[in-house]
């Protein structure tokens, strides 16, 4: 049984996890891999993780981060972030070996991929959207795009995966198109068996838009800061036609048409 078609629902696991390999693979941007057996074995892609502070840092809250590899048979998840903040720093820190406290997985992730499924990743988006095209060798593009190649953090290493197809766009035009995921969307909604997109909420409207348009199913993972994660702070709330939503709890991965999104 794959894992996007396994019970879900399993409650989050608190975890003590060895860190493991650490690249800072571009100027502010960290892979890290942690060993984490028993979240490995139940996240599935689009869900997320909550990384406390080395102890001698505490309280501060805890960092979520979108998993973008899990491996059930090594134990291991990788993260890919950008150093950006206080927590971050911290985060990066720590040397292979030391031991950070991860709670986790958490929140809902993205269904089934079927064949020729396009996913569009803005930015730093692309963490969630490379484990959910690791999830199937059926036919799917790729879509990636940031303002500047150094801002294209994902290692293309990290996306050589059979029968995956690369469409990337830069703003400046340093590398890809020049333009914007959005401008590659347009050119190949046709023919396409449905949208998975995480990026900015401008992007995310847009690809909802598009979409729309076309008839084409369209599953959105949504960007909000959280604390808790597990929805008792109620902050990182996000409007739908039928009131507000918890990203962390009822997301982060919604049906495009249940969130209303700012452009």
């Amino acid at each position: 049984m794959s894992r996007l078609n396994k019970q879900r629902g399993a409650k989050p696991k608190q975890e003590n996890c060895l860190v493991g390999n650490k690249q800072i693979i571009a100027p502010g941007y960290c892979r890290l891999t942690l060993y984490a057996p028993l979240i490995a074995r139940e996240v599935y892609p689009g869900q997320f993780v909550e990384v406390y502070m080395p102890p001698e840092h505490q309280p501060m809250l805890p960092r979520p981060f979108s998993v973008y590899k899990a491996n059930q048979k090594t134990g291991e998840i990788v993260i890919l972030f950008e150093i950006k903040g206080q927590g971050t720093r911290l985060i990066t820190a720590a040397e292979p070996g030391a031991t950070l406290k991860l709670l986790g997985p958490l929140g809902h992730g993205f269904p089934e991929l079927p064949s020729d499924a396009v996913l569009v990743a803005g930015g730093m988006g692309i963490a969630p959207l490379v484990f959910l095209a690791s999830s199937t060798d059926l036919p799917r593009t790729l879509i990636y795009g940031a303002p500047t190649v150094a801002q294209l953090a994902c290692p293309s290493s990290d996306l050589d995966m059979p029968g995956l197809t690369i469409l990337e766009a830069t703003e400046d035009g340093s590398k890809g198109d020049q333009g914007t995921t959005v401008d590659l969307l347009i050119r190949c909604i046709n023919n396409v068996g449905a949208v998975f997109a995480c990026g900015p909420s401008p992007m995310l409207q847009a690809v909802k838009k598009i979409s729309d348009r076309a008839a084409v199913k369209a599953w959105v993972s949504v960007e909000e800061r959280m604390a808790c994660g597990i929805g008792a702070c109620v902050g990182c709330a996000v409007a739908t036609p039928g009131g507000y939503k918890r990203v962390c709890k009822d997301g982060p991965v919604f049906a495009a048409e249940e969130v209303i999104l700012s452009e």
